[in-house]
């Protein structure tokens, strides 16, 4: 597959990128320690920390890197996971739910660090996240939320109307809290970085080479190439997330692949910057489907959601993002819109990432239900340190592949689930 065949979509992050690096299609066969399939954010990052470690590294994608969701994405870095600190003890015990709320508490922290650490020019900015809630039943979760989180340390804070009115530039919202360790950053500029960081560390890495078979021979594991070239390896990661196909049996039904869509307006007069989100924070609101929006760095407005499941077909299939756009910020009104794209998101059926190693030297890690940036740059270099062998536990349990029963019909699952998700938001 060369790269005409397989190009990267059109969005807002692919016209204003910083350059990707050269990653040329593999011509010979190899052999290294570790090969990775998916060049996203796990791919890139676990590559990263084991070439530091010592370990010889090639990377394969059958795009380019952040071709799918990385690149794609909302650019918003959020710490935690979709379950509150409490859920987790009630899930995984006292012990092992504090190491998983540490982790995941410090989650954007590592997506930072590694941006200071190799100088990754993405916009990053770290001015917090805020979530709204647009009826009393949300108000009281999100409470709860910032409850528990203030426990463990976190400076929260709480707005009430008037408060989170100014804050956002909308008045569709009874409420809020804001979790500062949370921010923004260009979702492919950081792939992109993290790819000129792992070169520079002595990763190989290839794009536009979609791995066609797996399989042991002789005690090691052969990855073969669509162009039949050869990788011989110690270990395999396989790094695909919501872009997973049937490389490995059953794997591609243990997630639901569902699209985000997300538009963008053109770059905002200067009043009306200063009217949304003027303190440059990220939000996402507590609706069950959520609405998520933010500024870039030129001043545009992105607001994304959920969209139909299969890929768009024509702009209609985002107006249903402009009409909120301007439900929740009528003084845009008559401002263009310039980008609209789509991208998906890996949803598991317990709404936690999962690491499966059904096999041999061969590890799998996927599932971060909306948290990608900071749950994948955080859990790969975990990952990482697990092969190297300086990281005996990973955080979360390590689980069996079960597929999702009834897989094949994940488009009426989805649809279903967002019409009813769609009027319990309607009715409270």
């Amino acid at each position: 597959m060369n790269m005409q065949r397989l190009p990267l979509p059109p969005s807002l992050w692919a016209a204003t990128a910083i350059a990707a690096p050269p990653t040329p299609p593999l011509r010979e066969n190899l052999r290294v320690d570790v090969a990775i399939v998916g060049a996203g954010y796990t791919g890139l990052v676990t590559a990263l920390h084991l070439a530091r470690g010592g370990a010889r590294v090639c990377v394969l994608d059958a795009g380019e890197p952040g071709w799918g969701a990385s690149g794609r994405n909302g650019g918003q870095v959020i710490p935690g996971l979709k379950h509150d600190p409490d859920d987790l003890r009630k899930m995984f015990g006292a012990e092992q739910a504090e190491r998983l709320i540490h982790v995941a508490g410090h989650a954007a922290d590592e997506v930072f660090e590694l941006i200071e650490r190799y100088g990754i020019d993405c916009d990053a900015t770290h001015k917090g996240w805020i979530q709204p809630a647009a009826s009393p039943a949300a108000m009281r979760a999100i409470e709860r939320r910032a409850e528990q989180w203030r426990q463990h340390g976190v400076p929260v804070e709480m707005l009430d109307q008037a408060s989170v009115t100014r804050r956002i530039g909308s008045n569709d919202y009874l409420g809020a809290w804001v979790d500062p360790r949370a921010g923004s950053v260009h979702p492919l500029s950081y792939a992109r970085g993290l790819a000129h960081a792992a070169i520079a560390e002595g990763v190989q890495l290839h794009g536009h080479n979609r791995v066609t078979d797996l399989r042991r021979e002789d005690g090691r594991w052969l990855l073969t190439t669509h162009q039949q070239q050869r990788v011989q390896a110690e270990h395999v990661v396989l790094a695909t997330n919501g872009y997973t196909d049937n490389l490995w049996p059953d794997l591609r039904q243990t997630v639901l692949a569902a699209n985000s869509f997300i538009v963008a307006t053109r770059p905002l007069p200067e009043a009306l910057r200063q009217s949304v989100l003027p303190g440059g924070e990220v939000c996402s609101d507590a609706r069950r489907l959520l609405l998520y929006f933010k500024q870039d760095a030129s001043g545009r407005l992105l607001l994304g959601g959920r969209g139909p499941f299969a890929e768009p077909r024509s702009a209609a299939d985002w107006q249903h993002l402009r009409r909120s756009v301007l439900g929740l910020f009528p003084q845009l009104a008559g401002v263009e819109f310039e980008y609209q794209w789509s991208g998906r998101v890996a949803l598991t059926q317990d709404f936690m990432p999962h690491l499966h190693e059904p096999a041999p030297n061969l590890s799998i890690l996927l599932g971060y239900n909306g948290r990608g940036i900071a749950m994948a740059s955080s859990l790969g270099r975990h990952l990482a340190q697990r092969l190297l062998g300086k990281e005996r536990e990973f955080p979360f349990p390590v689980t069996p592949i079960r597929p999702i029963p009834f897989h094949g019909l994940q488009r009426l699952y989805l649809g279903v689930g967002i019409a009813w998700y769609r009027l319990l938001d309607a009715i409270s």
